[in-house]
């Protein structure tokens, strides 16, 4: 039992000496990363650079224990640090220490409903989130997040909200381009890059971090020239309590819910494709869940604001050979060690370095092909994507996500309401029966036969549609049918509403001289037949095993072998 919530202890006592070269590894080039990523993606929050390192400790110290995937990295990200100073942009603040508190008690609170959502088994609703909503929100969300960082290589004051405000003010305020800030930001994109490109397993964003603050420390700067850092804090992380009214649960919960919701899909989401990868151990999700609300309620007492697993950091646990939780703690140890030692030399640092940092981080986040593909397959799924990306853009990460998964149901409720109909008939010499759309030349139909396939389960959202159908197709038919056969092998399910309209159309074909058939019903609809009364209406003369029965049975009625008999009527619910 213990293990289910604590999945150290099932990895911890067995684990093997071949893993301690990847781990350490693994750890410590991660926790390198954290320095200049943490620091980076706090001022994407809003917030002081030392709150990015102080997200990166507790909250990946504590995954460590209580996460079920093995190599998830977890700390400040990007995405949800500008859903964060999106969200408390809004509220107005008076002061950077409201904004702080309030951040804080934000991850307390997104931590309470993630450990809820655990306990209460909701881990499925990842599922909600389609390919298409995820790479149009994070895309345009990478693109939020560059315009937000173009601030710091320009060296100018933004104030602005919402990426179109953001715009229109960089444009009127270009011409006070601080250009020192920007031969600076331009030069580290630069050797970001060209430091990956001759080795992507080289720290760049490190090395750039160090070779920036040797050059404000050794050249003649003159103070001022140049937006630096400042000040970091030295030491570990106080204990903190939170000091929030009741009034700011209330205010807060829609931005909680969505950073929940949120945070959780991309942990899942990366944990899976490691999981694929590794093929030797199961995440389960709602020990996902039960995690990320552990490691962010206790890190907010610790001065953490919400953290989630960091897909840079995740992929280069995988490339350095990972294998387990012990490499997040060595990561956690790095960072501890940087803010005990060395926060002071960090004051040195060039705000538009960790704007290059970013802007090279989110670049990657970016789908080209993607959206690509989904034109010349799936219009559909591509106006998903399409509609997300402009919303998220335009509107806002919170109601990007938001109005993209509506619509994504919206589309599903739309699909499932009109399924897919065929109109079967006979492979000439043959006992097949396909789509005569299909096969137009290789079939053959009778005028006195309608075979209709119904390809989803038939329930209230599509029964009118299906009685539409099958009436529009017996009037094609003309007066000469005698006959409607079924093939419900796609039909598992026949809720209440279906039921009382397949019993209308039973009755209206009667009426009309055409007796109604019913092959390959699978069990568990044979067993909506008992339990609904519709084998009365039906008849079980009129259910058969396969279609090319009941197409006999139309030519030639007679009656069923026993085997026949057995299998078409078969039922946990009723009698033969």
């Amino acid at each position: 039992m213990l293990k289910r919530y604590f999945p150290i202890l099932d990895w911890l006592p067995n684990y093997k000496k071949s893993y301690w070269s990847g781990d350490i590894s693994a750890g410590v080039t991660v926790g390198i990363m954290l320095i200049p990523q943490g620091m980076a993606y706090a001022l994407i929050a809003g917030l002081p650079p030392v709150y990015g390192l102080y997200a990166a400790l507790v909250p990946n110290l504590l995954y460590a224990i209580t996460g079920s995937s093995r190599k998830l990295a977890v700390g400040p990200v990007a995405l949800d640090s500008l859903i964060v100073a999106s969200g408390l942009a809004a509220l107005k603040l008076s002061n950077l220490q409201d904004y702080i508190a309030m951040a804080l008690f934000l991850a307390l609170f997104v931590g309470l409903l993630q450990l809820a959502m655990g306990f209460l088994k909701m881990g499925f609703l990842a599922n909600f989130l389609s390919r298409p909503v995820v790479s149009g929100f994070t895309s345009a969300a990478a693109l939020v997040i560059a315009i937000s960082q173009l601030k710091y290589l320009l060296g100018i004051s933004i104030d602005a909200l919402g990426t179109l405000a953001v715009l229109k003010e960089i444009f009127y305020k270009i011409g006070e381009t601080n250009f020192p800030d920007l031969v600076v930001g331009l030069a580290s994109v630069l050797l970001i890059l060209a430091l990956k490109r001759l080795h992507r397993k080289l720290p760049a964003a490190m090395a750039v971090v160090i070779l920036s603050i040797l050059a404000v420390y050794y050249l003649p700067i003159q103070e001022g020239n140049i937006a630096l850092v400042g000040e970091i804090p030295k030491g570990l992380p106080r204990f903190t309590m939170h000091s929030m009214g009741t009034g700011y649960w209330s205010t807060l919960f829609p931005l909680a819910l969505t950073l929940a919701f949120i945070s959780f899909a991309e942990a899942m989401t990366m944990a899976k494709a490691v999981e694929e990868r590794s093929n030797k151990y199961y995440t389960n999700a709602n020990q996902e869940l039960r995690a990320l609300g552990i490691s962010n309620i206790v890190g907010s007492f610790f001065q953490s604001y919400p953290a989630n697993s960091g897909l840079s950091r995740t992929a280069v646990n995988v490339n350095e050979g990972a294998k387990t939780g012990l490499a997040s703690i060595v990561s956690t140890l790095v960072v501890a060690l940087t803010l005990l030692f060395l926060t002071p030399l960090f004051s040195y640092l060039p705000k538009a370095v960790l704007g290059a940092i970013i802007l090279v981080a989110v670049y990657s986040l970016i789908d080209f092909k993607y959206p690509v593909e989904l034109y010349k397959q799936r219009k559909d799924e591509f106006i998903l994507l399409a509609f997300t990306f402009l919303t998220t853009l335009l509107i806002g990460i919170s109601q990007g996500i938001i109005i993209g998964v509506l619509f994504s149901l919206f589309l599903l409720v739309n699909r499932i309401s009109k399924p897919h109909i065929a109109i079967l008939g006979r492979i000439k010499g043959t006992n097949y029966f396909k789509n005569v759309e299909r096969f137009e030349k290789e079939v053959e139909t009778r005028p006195e036969i309608l075979i209709l396939r119904f390809d989803a389960q038939l329930f209230f959202g599509n029964k009118d549609y299906f009685k539409r159908e099958l009436f529009r197709q017996v009037t094609n038919k003309g007066e000469g049918l005698r006959y409607v056969v079924l093939n419900a092998e796609a039909i598992n399910y026949i809720d209440s509403s279906a039921a009382k309209t397949l019993e209308q159309i039973i009755n209206d074909l009667r009426a009309r001289n055409i007796q109604f058939l019913i092959a390959g019903a699978i069990g568990p609809t044979r067993d909506i037949f008992y339990s609904s009364g519709l084998i009365e209406i039906i008849g079980k003369q009129s259910l058969f095993v396969r279609t090319h029965e009941a197409v006999d049975y139309c030519e030639n009625p007679k009656t069923k072998n026993e085997i026949q008999e057995k299998i078409s009527l078969q039922s946990k619910t009723g009698a033969m």
